[in-house]
């Protein structure tokens, strides 16, 4: 190629790349819906993005280590705590009740469907146990299930990826150095265990680095990111090099440990790296889907369909029961388990690898592992998107519609507010830091959140688990404005904060962005004032005349979903609504 064609493929490469994310969020769907096709078409109507012509033979390491950052982040927005009891145990058999059924079935069936030899089917087996976070993550966003299935699925997505990586591996060595996969032997046993050794290896090197790096040194966001970076990278090409996809591992096991132990000086959002593994994702499917050619997956396709019809009306199912029979899961979880088993980009990328090496080395079939993986990806995918959210509401297993409200603050025109805002149909949740005010809040009936939710909120990674929407009204404004920015990657919905005093000399709230609630005219002293001279709020009926001197601070709509009034946002009121109001100060005479 052309100096020309390698900028201008990787020019495509990238616009292709972000363009079908961004399509992708504006339609709500699972960007590998949008990223596949427009791979496979630009493969197919021009060569200049294809890998193998703007990278050579370099691309299939270069998707390894994108892989490895990808797991690495993953891994620091895993839990450890919340693995735990009955949870634990259904996702360890999860994995290894899905990755046994998954390859015994699919290396059973694909010889007589694909017309290839055993040895080959075994590889495209060991391929398509996997699933991934970056597939099941966003169906999950946007299905929104209840939070011990959500667990239970990123769980097993995020740690089969790595454990499919290796089996691919040692199949791929295995079928290249013996022309057969001989699974009867303790030898396989023993090489996967040696693999698990130097990727746990790996991982406590990869901790120990940054370790040094985040918390010695005290890098800040910016340098710290990018030792993050380079430590992944490093640690996973070295482990790659001693013991082939054990990087995986490696780079999986330094996010749990960098998410999990105490005393990593994380930042609490990681914009840069964020961005950054959202361009991986894209660039590796849409590189991988444009060697999928139209003549390769002619004579696969019916085949395919089948396969996939297989894998979930049998496997999936299968696995499913085993894994939660006596769990302590609902009927309806369990069903909701069975029907979610996307794969994703560990699949895409071990067949790019693994097959483009089995056919160098002229086995026969090979050629067929990467269009059927491409197959299954799109089928499973677009069947699981298109089906999940009805799937989910005829299980009853997903979230109430309503919003959850955490309101943190404990004066009493705050806690007024919860009441008023309760009465209104919201569940509201309320936290606060002194003993007073948690005592307020007891004694006006409001749930009251755990001392340590907050110290939870601000953990890099943390999820406050079932709860909506935040609004900051601590009497503290610069709290205020720093919670509302480390809390604001760790709500499923918004965070708002009361706003400061026009003339504040603030450390940070006069400097900090965010939307602010209630406008500029109700900032946070002037509600306390008015609340002090004796007005209060008001819930009412949207078809009622709003009385004059009286402002509007919220709109619950008719399926509870809350609006707030801020500087960004105008509400209109639409039939059904519940408007909060606060009301006038009354005369001096009737106070």
């Amino acid at each position: 190629m052309t100096d020309d064609e390698i900028l201008l493929g990787l020019a495509l490469t990238v616009v292709l790349a972000t363009g079908s994310q961004i399509l992708a969020s504006r339609l709500r769907l699972p960007a590998l819906i949008i990223l596949l096709p427009v791979g496979f078409a630009a493969g197919a109507m021009t060569d200049v993005i294809h890998p193998d012509n703007l990278l050579g033979p370099t691309f299939s390491d270069l998707v390894s280590l994108s892989v490895a950052v990808i797991l690495y982040d993953a891994g620091l927005g895993l839990d450890l705590r919340k693995l735990a009891g009955r949870t634990r145990g259904i996702v360890g058999r999860l994995l290894v009740y899905g990755v046994l059924l998954t390859f015994l079935i699919v290396a059973s069936v694909s010889p007589a469907m694909f017309d290839m030899p055993l040895r080959v089917a075994a590889m495209l087996g060991v391929i398509l146990v996997v699933s991934g976070p970056t597939v099941v993550g966003p169906l999950l966003d946007f299905v929104r299930p209840t939070d011990k299935v959500r667990r239970i699925l990123i769980w097993e997505g995020t740690l089969t990826d790595p454990i499919g990586g290796i089996l691919g591996a040692l199949t791929f060595h295995a079928i290249a150095t013996t022309h057969q996969v001989d699974v009867g032997r303790g030898y396989q046993l023993g090489q996967f265990g040696l693999s698990l050794l130097v990727g746990l290896v790996g991982g406590v090197a990869g901790t120990a680095l940054l370790w040094f790096t985040l918390r010695t040194l005290r890098l800040g966001e910016t340098l710290g990111t990018l030792a993050q970076l380079a430590t992944v990278i490093a640690v996973s090409a070295v482990c790659d090099m001693v013991r082939d996809d054990t990087g995986l591992i490696a780079a999986i096991v330094t996010g749990l440990a960098v998410a999990n132990l105490r005393g990593f000086d994380m930042p609490a959002r990681r914009p840069f790296f964020e961005t950054l593994v959202q361009l991986i994702i894209g660039l590796l499917f849409v590189s991988i889907s444009s060697t999928v050619t139209p003549a390769s997956l002619v004579p696969v396709l019916l085949p395919a369909l089948a396969l996939i019809a297989v894998l979930v009306l049998v496997v999936r199912p299968l696995v499913a029961f085993a894994a939660t029979t006596y769990s302590g899961l609902g009927r309806q979880e369990r069903a909701f388990i069975g029907w979610m088993d996307p794969r994703g980009i560990v699949a895409a990328a071990t067949a790019s690898t693994f097959s483009a090496g089995l056919v160098q080395r002229g086995e026969s079939g090979a050629a067929k592992i990467l269009p059927v993986t491409f197959l299954v990806i799109v089928g499973t995918v677009l069947l699981y998107s298109l089906t999940a959210a009805p799937v989910a509401r005829r299980l009853g297993v997903v979230k109430p519609a309503g919003t959850r409200i955490l309101l943190v603050g404990g004066e009493a025109w705050v806690v007024d507010l919860g009441r008023a805002m309760r009465s209104a149909g919201l569940d509201v949740l309320m936290w606060a830091g002194l003993d007073e005010e948690r005592d307020r809040i007891k004694e006006a009936g409001l749930d009251l959140a755990k001392g340590d939710l907050l110290a939870t909120a601000i953990n890099p990674g943390a999820r406050i688990e079932g709860v909506t929407a935040v609004f900051l009204a601590t009497a503290d404004d610069d709290f205020n404005a720093l919670a509302s920015v480390v809390m604001q990657d760790n709500v499923e919905g918004p965070v708002y904060r009361v706003g400061p005093p026009h003339d504040s000399h603030g450390v940070v709230a006069p400097y900090t962005g965010g939307d602010i609630l209630f406008g500029r005219s109700l900032v946070r002293h002037v509600l306390a004032e008015r609340y002090e001279q004796g007005a209060r709020f008001v819930v009412q009926p949207a078809s009622t005349p709003l009385p004059s001197g009286q402002d509007p601070l919220f709109v619950v709509r008719a399926d509870q979903r809350l609006d707030p009034v801020t500087e960004r946002q105008e509400t209109v009121l639409q039939e059904g609504d519940t408007v909060v109001l606060l009301g006038s100060v009354p005369p001096a005479g009737e106070r």
